[in-house]
């Protein structure tokens, strides 16, 4: 059995009698919608056209919004449907992110995520889902695609069908017949600075400039709902303040298995470090939940299918193992542990240091890996990438504060070295991922909004002129010379780093999915 749609749009009249329904049938809240009726424009009076277009949740054969959820809040029943518990979500914004469609939003009055979910209590009691009784001109079909003999399964077989953003690989189960091509691609109809009833959110209206209207000359959106970019600087610091929590340990971890006494850089500073950025982190990422209050959901009521899920093993790890550290060491100079004991303990601590650390670090490739809707991130560069940002990030944080605390000049030298190399990773990364191809056009705008559009200055100013400039200062430091201006470098490592962060997360964000 598989639930889905097929909207008509050849006898649609776009009067949103499917909207009111949904929204009387559910409360959904005044500026909120599970199903809106999206226009398209084209040509110029007399010569003009309008194209409807019923949006909505696809109820995908392979969801990801069910992979990506942390706590099973979406889920997919037998008969297709995708449904939600909102009792359990924690309105951490994941699901928003990997769906293609723009069907998922934060519901104002419950602060929990929600979306067309097929009318399934009228499922369960052998009615039609509201907007489909309502419709006066029988445009929405509802049914079992799976049944030959169902109206809808004959429909689809008999009609030329279109489905939104198949390259996603996601089984859409919403047909569209006589769909107008720009009314299905939102990059081929950007808004034409206003709405024909309304005022475009600010998001869609900053971004169309950078989407165009290749293939659909004159085509305009002038009716659609407001998608505001779900995830802003709090998780860019995320970003930051993980790579440099993890890489922290992670040079402090290397610098001791390979020989380096551990001093108060790599017995303290390191350690707490880390601690302080995995706790930095965990804070960001509670304070941007939308309940806030039901963050242990994530290890209550874990989906073991989401890297938001490992990512929290990831960061629990990294600060168990952090504070083990930062706690031998204190016990070692409170005279509580043994210095011989302290150095196994230590000795210990950084193997383990590393692979969790390189986890920490890199998780988030896999989690912005399952945000569907955003293309940029998908990017097969995300992963060294990372990895690349936390030694740099962590080795600038040990080398900024090595002048304070009088760390050997051999140690300064490793970590001017570490620093150097991986900020020329970062960049290699960098040229690797904005200089060549990307694989779809969605993608392709994000990456020139970054290099060519509204972030370009911040872009080529704040993340690579900073960063060069930060790497450069530090070159001397990887010989021996020059330590304090290395120690600068180090400062100046993080600055680009969160310029870098906040403009790669906004970018990605801003290409418009319905």
């Amino acid at each position: 059995m598989r639930y889905g749609f097929a909207i008509d749009q050849r006898t649609c009249i776009g009067c949103h009698a499917c909207t009111v329904a949904c929204k009387t049938e559910h409360q959904v809240p005044v500026g909120q919608f599970r199903t809106w009726v999206k226009y398209v424009d084209k040509g110029e009076w007399p010569d003009s056209s309008r194209a409807f277009g019923v949006l909505r949740c696809n109820h995908c054969t392979d969801a990801p919004c069910v992979a990506i959820c942390p706590t099973k809040a979406l889920f997919k029943r037998d008969d297709g449907i995708v449904d939600f518990d909102s009792q359990r979500c924690i309105g951490c914004k994941s699901c928003m992110q990997a769906c293609p469609y723009d069907a998922t939003y934060i519901d104002e009055a419950t602060h929990t995520a929600a979306k067309c979910n097929y009318c399934a209590h009228r499922v369960d009691d052998g009615l039609e889902p509201a907007c489909v009784v309502v419709c006066p001109t029988h445009s929405i079909w509802a049914g079992d695609l799976d049944d030959p003999s169902s109206g809808i399964a004959r429909l689809v077989a008999t009609q030329a069908t279109a489905v939104r953003a198949p390259e996603q690989g996601t089984g859409p189960n919403v047909h569209y017949i006589g769909a107008d091509r720009a009314v299905l691609d939102p990059t081929l109809a950007p808004v034409d600075k206003t709405y024909i009833w309304a005022q475009p959110d600010a998001l869609r209206l900053a971004a169309a400039a950078g989407t165009g209207a290749e293939g659909e000359p004159g085509a305009r959106t002038t009716l659609n709902t407001a998608h505001p970019r779900p995830w802003g600087w709090r998780v860019s610091a995320y970003l930051w303040a993980k790579g440099a929590g993890a890489g922290a340990l992670l040079v402090a971890a290397a610098a001791l298995t390979t020989g380096a006494p551990p001093g108060t850089m790599l017995s303290l500073v390191a350690p707490a470090a880390g601690l302080a950025g995995t706790a930095t982190t965990g804070g960001l990422l509670v304070w941007d939940l939308k309940r806030p209050e039901r963050f242990v959901y994530i290890f209550t009521k874990p989906n073991l299918r989401s890297w938001l899920f490992w990512g929290s093993v990831c960061l629990g790890a990294s600060a168990a193992i952090s504070g083990g550290w930062l706690a031998a060491s204190l016990a070692e100079s409170a005279g509580i542990l043994a210095p011989a004991a302290h150095a196994r303990a230590l000795r210990l601590l950084a193997l383990a240091a590393m692979p969790s650390g390189a986890a920490t670090a890199g998780y988030t490739a896999f989690l912005f890996g399952q945000a569907e809707g955003r293309d940029l991130w998908q990017s097969r560069m995300l992963l060294p990438d990372l990895l690349a940002q936390a030694v740099q990030a962590g080795s600038g944080v040990l080398l900024a504060f090595s002048p304070l605390v009088g760390a050997p000049a051999g140690l300064t030298k490793v970590l001017a070295r570490s620093f150097v190399g991986a900020s020329v990773a970062h960049g290699a990364c960098l040229a690797l991922e904005h200089g060549t191809g990307h694989g779809t056009r969605q993608a392709e705008i994000a990456a020139r909004t970054i290099t060519k559009g509204r972030y370009a200055r911040l872009f080529w100013a704040g993340a690579v002129g900073v960063g060069a400039l930060a790497a450069g200062l530090a070159v001397p430091g990887a010989r021996g010379r020059k330590l304090r201006r290395a120690a600068l470098g180090g400062v100046l490592g993080q600055v680009s780093l969160l310029v870098y962060e906040s403009v790669f997360v906004r970018a990605g964000q801003e290409v418009p999915l319905s």
